[in-house]
């Protein structure tokens, strides 16, 4: 291991996901969001939301975050969760509103922006809005990541959110304009000079995950191949919004949801073989990596 990175241990691991106390409630462990879905893509914000990805992470309440045009197509996915519709356009993607973004923020400790987004034609003036006004951490990931790629990246210097990115090797190149196969020469020092100029966390997913704030870096050697399946990431960004819920956003916190994510995966593909897995069932093993972890 690179001698300036950093590797979690059992005591931070446990501190992380301690036992909670008798005399708490759901307002303890946070309000947070996902801003996702059109109509081509429900699956990703329903696997994020609907199997409780966030909620098995632990935070209190997660609120699903979508067009309109999606809302009853979700809605009988979601049973302990809460649904926050906002206005769609022609084309059935989500449209720039101020006010319902405004209210669909309100109160949330952390948002994840991008699963299941698509190529809406308001997705910058959301995403900007949000990196522009909001003052909570916020997770961008799949098409989030797509849209800020298009987007100036200085925007990510002046937020007043603490911004989470968690893009794999080709997300990472469109952001950065560096080729994939210089990025995979020196992954660690890429990383880290683009999360300190940028300002962010960055969890740059490979076999071994690159988490960096520019300063501390971790890498996290947990996951596994059967993790290789349509909505792992999707997984992750549930996981990690749901611990931002309760916990400060910082590069620890982002390294513990990666590794959790990778142990629920390593005991998902143990039950179901790496052929067999699918990302649901990561999400059905969060449990017992807690268990394993404390």
């Amino acid at each position: 291991m690179d001698t300036n990175c950093l590797e979690l241990t059992n005591t931070d691991l446990k501190e992380i996901f301690k036992e909670r106390e008798k005399d708490s409630h759901k307002g303890t462990y946070g309000y947070v969001g996902i801003i996702g879905g059109c109509i081509e893509y429900t699956g990703a914000v329903k696997l994020a939301n609907m199997s409780s990805t966030a909620l098995r992470a632990g935070c209190g309440v997660i609120r699903v975050i979508v067009p309109k045009c999606i809302e009853t197509s979700i809605a009988p996915y979601l049973l302990e969760q809460t649904i926050f519709p906002i206005e769609n356009d022609e084309e059935q993607k989500m449209k720039f509103n101020k006010e319902q973004i405004d209210a669909a923020l309100e109160k949330l400790k952390a948002v994840a922006i991008g699963m299941g987004w698509g190529k809406g034609r308001d997705n910058e003036k959301i995403l900007e809005y949000i990196l522009q006004t909001k003052e909570i951490p916020c997770v961008i990931d799949a098409d989030g990541l797509n849209t800020l790629s298009q987007m100036n990246l200085d925007i990510l210097q002046k937020t007043k959110c603490k911004v989470i990115l968690t893009p794999h090797l080709k997300e990472f190149e469109r952001l950065s304009k560096i080729p994939i196969e210089e990025i995979k020469k020196n992954p660690i020092e890429i990383a880290e000079k683009f999360a300190k100029e940028y300002k962010v966390i960055l969890l740059l997913k490979r076999s071994t995950t690159i988490v960096t704030d520019g300063t501390v870096t971790y890498l996290v050697k947990r996951g596994c191949p059967g993790m290789a399946t349509a909505g792992s990431g999707d997984v992750l960004s549930g996981i990690l919004v749901g611990m931002l819920g309760y916990h400060e956003a910082n590069t620890k916190i982002v390294a513990a949801g990666s590794y959790l994510a990778g142990m629920a995966g390593e005991l998902a593909q143990e039950k179901y073989t790496d052929i067999s897995m699918k990302a649901s069932d990561t999400i059905e093993m969060i449990p017992e990596a807690i268990k394993r972890i404390r």
